[in-house]
């Protein structure tokens, strides 16, 4: 962008009008500015005439001087918005570091300012791709990404000159590269199952894939709305049935497994004395009749009568 800056340029002694000059400059504005003087220069007076001839012209030449002036520092004071960086370039050529929110300064006419947003962008893309076994699935990935903020001068200079282009140029690339890449290793029933482990992989994968560039970090990707045919769907719902069932019937053998394991640990360890101190450990003093003692009846125990009649 640029304006017209239109100078005075000082005529003759008794000339009735100034001559104009029309100079175009790299302004960075969309308007031209007009500075000429529209009354008559005075004629030089005589020191008998009016004494404030020369004195008008003069405040006429403060006053364009102070007019260029405020446009001069107006194009050397910018804003940073905030969530944004600037990249300064020097007619053309990236200059220091990107500018940080906040008001920043320029050297007018030879620089300018492209801004960067590096706040966290969430983009969802549908896509569709072919799976191990040669079926074709769609789905639709969001991807939550942000620009790094000390890069925004390597991705003027290399690849985007705005922070709209960085997505189609930079992100979506390497997200559809990572999609075909994860889903054609796996058939479509163990996608199904299997669909939270897999968008882990696949954002794993497109910050791998990003991390080669270094542009931006990748801060999340959620995988929804699995499309397939419906004749795959039921023989996914089945498969799921079968293997509760499965899983079902191995936690009941191994529950069984787990009882059998103790009542054999527990039977071999029983014997006279130790089923002799139970039955002490439970007895209430009420019962009338108890076991003998262990070892004082040989082989045959004949039972101890308490308060016997």
């Amino acid at each position: 962008m640029s304006a017209c800056l239109l100078v005075v340029v000082l005529g003759p002694v008794g000339a009735p009008h100034p001559l104009v000059a029309a100079a175009r400059l790299p302004f960075g504005w969309s308007s031209c500015l007009g500075l000429a003087l529209q009354q008559p220069m005075l004629p030089m007076q005589s020191s008998g005439s009016s004494p404030f001839g020369g004195q008008t012209s003069w405040l006429q030449l403060v006053g364009i001087g102070l007019v260029l002036g405020l446009i001069l520092i107006s194009q050397a004071i910018f804003i940073v918005p905030a969530g944004t960086v600037a990249v300064v370039t020097t007619l053309g050529k990236v200059t220091g570091s990107p500018r940080l929110p906040g008001p920043n300064f320029k050297t007018p006419l030879v620089q300018a300012t492209s801004l960067f947003d590096v706040r966290t962008q969430v983009k969802p893309e549908q896509f569709s791709t072919l799976t191990k076994d040669l079926q074709v699935i769609q789905a639709t990935a969001t991807v939550k990404y942000a620009m790094k903020p000390e890069e925004a001068g390597r991705v003027y200079e290399t690849i985007a000159t705005d922070d709209q282009q960085i997505y189609p140029r930079v992100i979506q690339p390497s997200l559809l590269k990572a999609l075909k890449s994860v889903f054609s290793q796996y058939e479509l029933i163990t996608i199904a199952t299997e669909w939270n482990s897999i968008s882990e992989q696949v954002q794993e994968k497109v910050a791998d894939e990003l991390r080669k560039f270094g542009y931006v970090t990748v801060q999340g990707l959620d995988l929804t709305g699995l499309q397939i045919a419906e004749e795959y769907r039921s023989a996914i719902e089945q498969k799921q049935i079968a293997e509760q069932q499965l899983l079902r019937a191995q936690t009941e053998v191994l529950i069984a497994e787990q009882e059998a394991k103790r009542y054999q640990t527990l039977n071999s360890s029983l014997d006279n004395q130790v089923l002799y101190k139970l039955f002490l450990d439970k007895w209430d003093g009420q019962t009338s009749v108890v076991p003998a003692l262990p070892g004082t009846g040989g082989s045959s125990m004949s039972p101890v009568i308490v308060n016997g009649r």
